[in-house]
């Protein structure tokens, strides 16, 4: 069988974790992924290093932050007003809220996690949270598709 190419159907199995080995995402071992590559299913960088793999083989790669959910910008940090939630809900640290964000004159509805809440104000951060970290995926073609 000829190895992964551009445009092929393939099979597999990943896992994918933080570099301190802590598990954010894994393919069901009951259920592996099929997806075409350059389909965008998966990260390019992933997709990129299936190229030239036959079936059985496996492969390690480090998906940089850029290839990934982006840079953190301390930008996307915001303290908001208490009084804002008040009658609403409590924020505590870790929560994940929906949060009306402005953008070319239209509202959109955005998650922001918060990260702290003192007397007066709250802290969120509209960041991915992943962003800025590298995400080691772990790969086994399983097979490949005519």
């Amino acid at each position: 069988m000829c190895p992964v190419a551009l445009t092929d159907t393939v099979t597999i199995s990943y896992s994918a974790t933080l570099e301190n080995g802590e598990l954010i995402d894994k393919s069901p071992e009951d259920k592996p992924v099929t997806l075409s590559i350059g389909g965008g299913k998966m990260f390019k960088a992933v997709e990129a290093c299936l190229f030239g793999m036959e079936p059985g083989e496996s492969r390690s790669i480090n998906v940089q932050p850029e290839d990934a959910y982006g840079f953190h910008l301390e930008e996307l940090v915001q303290k908001i007003p208490l009084a804002a939630f008040k009658g609403k809900i409590e924020p505590k640290p870790g929560m994940i809220l929906s949060l009306n964000m402005e953008k070319d004159g239209e509202t959109h509805k955005v998650p922001a996690t918060v990260r702290s809440v003192d007397n007066d104000t709250v802290t969120v951060d509209y960041n991915h949270p992943l962003a800025g970290q590298i995400i080691v995926y772990n790969v086994t073609l399983l097979s490949i598709h005519d």
